[in-house]
């Protein structure tokens, strides 16, 4: 996935969330791929916990924030390709939402009890 950091003994726990996060939108890239959009929410729901825990950590020292930079590319790359793939998906659900609720409309005017003149 991404190159391991030279001369390290230790990687701190917010650079392995980061490690996490880029793991964890590598893998809703591949599900979109394969149109299995379902997965990709419920792995989308896991990447939503892993940024929340995330803000809990620590901040990061200059080594690791150089070291942060490939994971922030490679999540916001992820993210790009899952927003060009889901787009059609996303047009195409807006159409049918959009003839269901003119067939609704046009089955509430025609089977509307008549009104009563008094």
């Amino acid at each position: 996935m991404l190159a391991a950091r030279p001369f390290m003994t230790q990687t701190s726990p917010t650079l392995r969330q980061y490690e996490l996060i880029a793991s964890l939108s590598d893998k809703m890239v591949r599900l979109a791929r394969q149109n299995d959009w379902e997965s990709v929410v419920s792995v989308g729901q896991q990447y939503i916990n892993a940024v929340e825990h995330l803000k809990a950590l620590t901040p990061l020292d200059d080594d690791d924030r150089l070291a942060r930079k490939p994971y922030l590319t490679k999540i916001l790359n992820d993210d790009a390709r899952i927003r060009h793939m889901v787009a059609p998906e996303l047009e195409r659900l807006g159409g049918l939402l959009g003839t269901m609720k003119r067939q609704q409309h046009v089955a509430d005017a025609y089977l509307a009890p008549p009104k009563i003149r008094s």
